[in-house]
């Protein structure tokens, strides 16, 4: 496994990302100048790793598209990409239309953050809906991957950020990055937040966090840690102002409900949209579920086998992560991610659901021994190539649900 063997590697001494060789040319510059030119010596790095997990993840794509007959397109605008772009479209109704399941689903089981940014590109750029949403997904997780990459820059080193960013953008969930999906979206926000806690900058952390809880449901989990990270201030340092983070963080969860009670009469619009559309069952049954249907009925549902290997696979990396001796405040938000996903009826740990618990990733993938970190690696991009390649296989196939 390369000349790294060490499962482990100690996280380094709090560093910038600034290479000795920048200190010169920086001086005489103004302090915007500086910020700048600092920003650009050390994002091409996350960047890069995030275009080339993309070009991976197109290349699958289009040769999955091709062996089906279908088109590239329909693979990078499949699933929940169309309610998004619809939302952006034509908004949400003013009712839950009555039934359940299909019959019931509507635009109202969905955040509205995304389809907003998709219109508002939309309008800005003349694009069609579906240009405009793979714009602005790319566009976000390019953000978010230097995001990503700052935040272990920061702690362990500009050569274990190339590597947590590595993990991240090649995690099996990670091929709806190049979808219409909040997953780009939600990440960078909530890395933003999480490196704003840090730096104590407690009110912009509290608006960051707030537009992250307007973009998904689990993104609500970013209140916990924003919580947690307030209370350690306070009892530490007596540092009252943090309580601005989390007072500000469920802004934008609180705008949406309230929209919807304006608009259809009832708070809990997503909520009824969502049990009668998606969430039918008990709370909680979902990983009892699934296991029981492999044991039962082998692997023949390949949603549920998906889900196994994804609850496998997590299991492993929440035990890598907690023996990586993460910082609380991002174990926080990871375990209130998992927490909030092992409550549903329906989701479990999909790949998707442990991608918006993306420190799992960065943080073994930083301080992982190098030798075990190629390891990894390889089996999480081979992870996301089958995932995004059972997501479009063609009838009579049942392809697989992200």
């Amino acid at each position: 496994m390369g000349s790294d063997s060490r499962v482990f590697s100690s996280p380094g001494p709090l560093v910038g990302v600034e290479e000795p060789q920048l200190a010169g040319k920086l001086e005489g510059r103004t302090p915007l100048g500086r910020r700048l030119a600092r920003f650009l010596s050390s994002s091409y790095r996350p960047i890069a790793i995030y275009a080339a997990s993309r070009a991976g993840v197109l290349l699958v794509f289009g040769a999955a598209a091709y062996a089906t007959h279908t088109t590239f397109a329909h693979a990078l605008l499949n699933w929940d990409s169309q309610w998004y772009m619809s939302i952006a479209r034509v908004g949400y109704p003013h009712a839950v239309p009555p039934g359940s399941g299909n019959a019931a689903q509507s635009n109202l089981g969905f955040f509205p953050l995304l389809p907003l940014l998709i219109r508002a590109m939309a309008e800005l750029t003349g694009a069609s809906y579906a240009v405009a949403g793979l714009l602005v997904t790319s566009l976000f997780g390019l953000v978010g991957s230097v995001v990503v990459w700052q935040m272990l820059a920061e702690t362990d080193g500009v050569a274990r950020a190339d590597r947590a960013t590595a993990l991240v953008y090649l995690a099996p969930g990670a091929f709806v990055l190049s979808m219409v999906y909040t997953e780009a979206v939600v990440i960078t926000l909530v890395a933003a937040t999480l490196l704003l806690l840090r730096r104590r900058r407690w009110v912009l952390a509290g608006l960051i966090a707030g537009l992250a809880t307007a973009a998904d449901p689990l993104a609500v989990a970013v209140v916990v840690p924003c919580a947690w990270a307030s209370f350690m201030a306070i009892w530490r340092k007596r540092d009252w102002r943090a309580l601005w983070a989390p007072a500000l963080s469920p802004w934008g969860v609180v705008a949406f409900f309230s929209f919807l009670w304006a608009w259809t009469g009832s708070p809990l619009a997503w909520f009824v949209a969502q049990r009668r559309g998606w969430q039918q069952g008990t709370f909680g049954t979902a990983i009892p579920q699934e296991i029981w249907n492999v044991a039962t009925q082998g692997f023949s549902n390949v949603n549920d086998t998906v889900k196994l290997f994804s609850l496998v696979f997590a299991a492993l990396m929440v035990l890598l992560f907690f023996r990586c001796r993460p910082d609380s405040t991002v174990a926080a938000y990871v375990l209130a991610v998992l927490a909030m996903a092992a409550l549903s009826p329906v989701a479990g740990f999909s790949p998707r659901v442990i991608l918006r618990a993306f420190p799992l990733f960065s943080v073994v993938g930083a301080r992982l021994g190098k030798g075990w970190f190629e390891a990894l690696l390889a089996v999480s991009a081979l992870g996301m190539a089958a995932a995004a390649v059972l997501s479009i296989a063609p009838p009579p196939a049942i392809p697989f649900t992200p």
